[in-house]
């Protein structure tokens, strides 16, 4: 089922830990990373003064995008849980006063997306 989760698009929960070993040099000096979630080769990580979304591209996966999002430049987000047919959940992030959503994640059901919704409210408001 995690493969499929993948495959359709997906995210999962990936610890804290895990992610400040991989990706410390994105860090600032009292950053730390509080939430993170893995996308096929792609991950997204919630820090006490960011999101940022590791973009990993290509065949090889050497070229690699890494986006930054002060909590501040985020203007409003939604959360659509997932139904009874739809077995995911989709945030969405738009960035100042943009039209369409910066960020589009879905979520499998292992992710309790009301504590990442409250997580990213209590960053934003």
């Amino acid at each position: 089922m995690r493969l499929l989760n993948k495959l359709l698009g997906n995210s999962s929960a990936v610890s804290a830990e895990q992610l400040t070993a991989k990706y410390q040099q994105l860090l600032l000096e009292e950053e730390v990373i509080e939430l993170g979630f893995s996308l096929l080769r792609d991950v997204f990580m919630f820090t006490n003064k960011r999101l940022i979304l590791v973009d990993i591209q290509g065949l090889t996966g050497s070229k690699i995008e890494y986006k930054s999002m002060p909590y501040k430049s985020i203007s409003r987000f939604s959360l659509e849980t997932a139904g009874t047919f739809d077995l995911d959940a989709e945030l969405k992030i738009w960035i100042s006063s943009e039209y369409t959503p910066s960020v589009s994640k879905k979520f499998n059901k292992s992710v309790n997306v009301y504590e990442v919704q409250k997580y990213l409210a209590s960053k934003v408001l």
